[in-house]
Order: C-alpha cells, then sequence, then structure tokens
C-alpha cells in the first residue's frame, strides 16, 4: 500500500517500485535527452495529490531559450488544469501578502533574456554582472512565489529548463537553483519569511507566524536536459563532487534502449536514499495520459 507520507510520483507502475513514492524534504533530479518525457513526468508529478489539504504544484523555469516546455499545453491535456503565469518581477505588497484575495499564478519564468549564454566563462565582465544584477531583482518575487504557494497548501514543485554545461559551479541557472533549494526549501519558513519580509518582519510577525508551512513535506523535482540520449551513455556519466546528481537524494533515468531492430524509452531509478531502489531496468510508454510503466 502507498505511503502516503510519501509524495506519488503520479506514474502508474512506478510508486510500487520505489517504496510507496518520493521522500518528501529532498531534491529528485530526472535526467533525459530534450523529448524523452521528463515534461510529462514532471507535469504528473505536480498533480498526484494525495490528501484534502495539498493543492496542485508548481513550476519555477530557469529556461533562457525562446522555445516553451509546454507545460501548459501538457497540464491541460493531461489534467484540465489551466497554468497562469506569474509576472516575472512582481512587487511584493506585504500589506495584503497574507489576504485571501491575493493571487499568485503557479507557473514562474524567472529568467526572461532570451538566448543569452549562462556560463561566467562565456560572458565579458558587464554581461556577467548584468545577470547577477537580474537575479537580485529576481529573487523577492522567487521567495515570494515558493512562500505563498506553500503557505496555501502546495507540497511539491519542479525546476525546469537547466542547460547542461561544463562547469556548473559558473552557471547562472544551477547559482539559482542552488539559492533556491538552500536557501528556501532546506531553510526554516520563520527565517525565509525573514529574508522576504525584512525590515517588514516585525509588523507582519503574528500573520507570519500563523502561516508558516512544514517543508518537512515539500518535496522538489529538477528536470535535467542531457545531451545523450541511451539509458546506458547516462547511467555511465561520472559525477563529480558538488555535482547537481551528486547532491541529490532521487536520479531518474530516463533514455533509450536498442530491442531489437527497435529503440524503446526506458527508465533507470540509480539512486533513492532511505528507500526501496529498483536495480531493473523500467520500461515505459508515453499516451494520451502520460507515462505509464509497462
Amino acid at each position: 500500500m502507498t505511503n502516503t507520507k510519501r509524495l506519488s510520483t503520479g506514474v502508474p507502475g512506478l510508486d510500487e517500485k520505489i517504496g510507496g513514492g518520493l521522500i518528501p524534504d529532498t531534491m529528485t533530479v530526472l535526467v533525459g535527452s530534450s523529448g524523452i518525457g521528463k515534461t510529462q513526468f514532471g507535469t504528473q508529478f505536480l498533480n498526484a495529490v494525495n490528501t484534502d489539504d495539498e493543492r496542485p504544484g508548481i513550476i519555477y523555469d530557469l529556461t533562457t531559450r525562446g522555445d516553451s516546455q509546454n507545460h501548459a499545453e501538457y497540464a491541460k491535456k493531461l489534467f484540465n488544469r489551466t497554468l497562469v503565469a506569474e509576472a516575472t518581477e512582481r512587487r511584493i505588497d506585504f500589506d495584503t501578502f497574507f489576504s485571501p484575495d491575493e493571487q499568485w499564478g503557479d507557473y514562474l519564468r524567472v529568467l526572461t533574456s532570451r538566448g543569452r549564454k549562462v556560463t561566467r566563462r562565456d560572458l565579458d565582465f558587464d554581461e556577467w554582472h548584468n545577470w547577477q544584477a537580474e537575479l537580485s531583482r529576481r529573487l523577492d518575487t522567487t521567495i515570494g512565489f515558493f512562500f505563498h504557494h506553500f503557505m496555501h497548501g502546495v507540497r511539491r514543485f519542479i525546476v525546469d529548463g537547466i542547460e547542461p554545461v561544463e562547469h556548473k559551479g559558473e552557471s547562472i541557472q544551477f547559482e539559482l537553483l542552488e539559492y533556491i533549494y538552500h536557501q528556501i526549501i532546506r531553510k526554516e519558513p520563520e527565517w525565509v519569511a525573514r529574508d522576504l519580509f525584512r525590515q517588514h518582519y516585525r509588523e507582519h510577525a503574528v500573520d507570519i507566524d500563523a502561516n508558516l508551512y512544514h517543508k518537512e513535506r515539500i518535496g522538489c523535482m529538477v528536470l535535467y536536459t542531457a545531451p545523450e540520449t541511451s539509458l546506458d551513455a547516462l547511467i555511465e556519466r561520472p559525477l563529480d563532487e558538488g555535482d547537481l546528481l551528486a547532491g541529490a537524494n532521487t536520479i531518474i533515468y530516463l533514455g533509450k534502449i536498442r530491442d531489437g531492430v527497435k529503440f524503446r524509452r526506458a527508465m533507470y531509478i540509480s539512486k533513492h536514499r532511505g528507500s526501496v531502489c529498483p536495480d531493473e531496468i523500467l520500461l515505459y510508454e508515453i499516451d494520451d495520459r502520460g507515462l505509464k510503466i509497462l
């Protein structure tokens, strides 16, 4: 029987393979090439709520490309859910933040510059500092986005749009992901609120205390695009110390394997700390209801 304390993946046939679902308060990284099914998987995870007090999850998109990740299309097709985009630089109104009428979108694309390179060694001095200034302007919106949704019952989210780079420590996208995970997700909600409200904290302390959420119930899934298309190549990738995958609690690879004269989609759970981790390669298919294990 599925452990209700876990977070269901939303993929039929997968939860029972990994001990009942994903472990809250951890990071899961979904790795695969473009078009392998990561966005469908993430959409199913966001909508696999299994308690009455949980709301469908939210999307934090770090892409700098011009093309869409198709989140809205999949949400509508698979769950008849209409995603509402949040303004990239929403101004936080502290006087109305806790009002029942305060509404936030469930999709935030934070880096709006199309086609810009994202690593320090690819940028000159001015370009790098322009990126840093842009990130600083977006942090309040980012913190407010997560805090508001968490206090209203969201328990899961995905981070999408991260591009593969040779030196992750020099990537704007990885820098922001690290901030989100360590300074928002892993941090006690009272201190997240202090970062958000700053000098306004004392005057809103009563409302903040009444709306603190349980961070240990929240799960994060990162959709990471890799250049490799075959499952074998993904599994054989070396992990460097400090690598995103090395720090994740759960790693799921999605790739293609050869089956005679055909290629088939398959996944492999290479790491699932604190739970069952199957050794076998799991075949899956994608139909009009998303991914399912065969």
